[in-house]
């Protein structure tokens, strides 16, 4: 019995199926000498990246962390992916789990902080 959530979701399964065709195609290429193949093959493979980040944000994912037990079903659904995760990468880049009004941290402007670029940055001596 697992102590812990493993994540099994039908998302990363179905982006792992979609992603192993895609690399037996590209590998297949590399064997047959044919670039068509291999370019074929890494599309497949990029395409599974976003099979997979389409399925988390339609909830077929799972947050970043452990969730509860009763969610540790391959066919649990989230039902808080619409409002995006907190801390998730790929509801960052869907514009989801941004509170209102919340300040996103950026860099500081070289303005503010009165220091020239080659001052911001100063280079170690070499010997």
């Amino acid at each position: 019995m697992s102590l812990y959530d493993e994540g099994h979701t039908i998302a990363g399964w179905t982006g792992f199926a979609i992603a192993t065709v895609g690399s037996g195609v590209a590998g297949w290429g590399v064997c047959a000498a044919s670039l068509p193949l291999v370019v074929g093959g890494l599309a497949v493979v990029a395409a599974s990246a976003l099979v997979t980040w389409l399925l988390h944000l339609a909830g077929w994912g799972k947050p970043p962390g452990i969730r509860p037990r009763e969610q540790w079903g391959l066919r649990a659904r989230d039902t808080r992916a619409r409002h995006g995760h907190a801390g998730c990468v790929s509801c960052r880049l869907a514009g989801r789990g941004r509170r209102a009004g919340a300040a996103v941290p950026g860099p500081v402007p070289m303005a503010v902080t009165g220091a020239t670029p080659a001052e911001a940055a100063p280079l170690a001596p070499v010997e």
